[in-house]
């Protein structure tokens, strides 16, 4: 059994004329990023392998989020592939995970989330929004045979402000 736990990185700033990969979290992504890590934290869940785009917003986003969760910023796998928009290239570097990993946390982006949710989980959902955390559950035992799994959780930070 295979567990795949997947977050949009958070609020980034369109404010400073940076390169795309550059830009930084604004102080919304920043404030969310510790909520979610926050709640995240309080679930314990067992992580085995953590990954990041290495757009700075993804990575600061998984170093924030990843300190509640006891992983230390060095053990932060950072994958150019991850750097993807459309979800083809994050689903090959999930398929190519070791079968060691049986829970795999990545950090990345949309469209590439929505799409592989909607690929990967038996819910639909219209959009996985900055800071959204979604956690699919596979029967299968190998990373490269995953088909359609379950959806155990969904939690936006709009849900942790109510």
């Amino acid at each position: 059994m295979k567990t795949l736990y997947l977050i949009r990185h958070a609020k980034s700033s369109w404010e400073y004329d940076l390169p795309d990969a550059e830009r930084p979290l604004n102080d919304r992504g920043k404030n969310d990023a510790h909520l979610m890590g926050k709640f995240l934290g309080d679930l314990d869940k067992t992580i085995d392998l953590v990954m990041s785009s290495p757009a700075n917003r993804a990575y600061t986003t998984a170093k924030i989020i990843t300190k509640y969760l006891g992983v230390k910023e060095e053990n932060i796998l950072i994958n150019k592939d991850l750097y993807d928009f459309s979800g083809n290239q994050v689903l090959k570097v999930i398929k190519s995970t070791s079968d060691e990993i049986e829970r795999l946390l990545i950090f990345g982006h949309n469209h590439a989330f929505t799409s592989l949710v909607n690929m990967l989980g038996d819910k639909y959902i219209d959009n996985l929004p900055t800071a959204g955390f979604v956690e699919i559950q596979f029967e299968e035992n190998e990373w490269n045979n995953i088909s359609v799994g379950k959806n155990l959780l969904s939690i936006f930070p709009k849900m942790l402000k109510k």
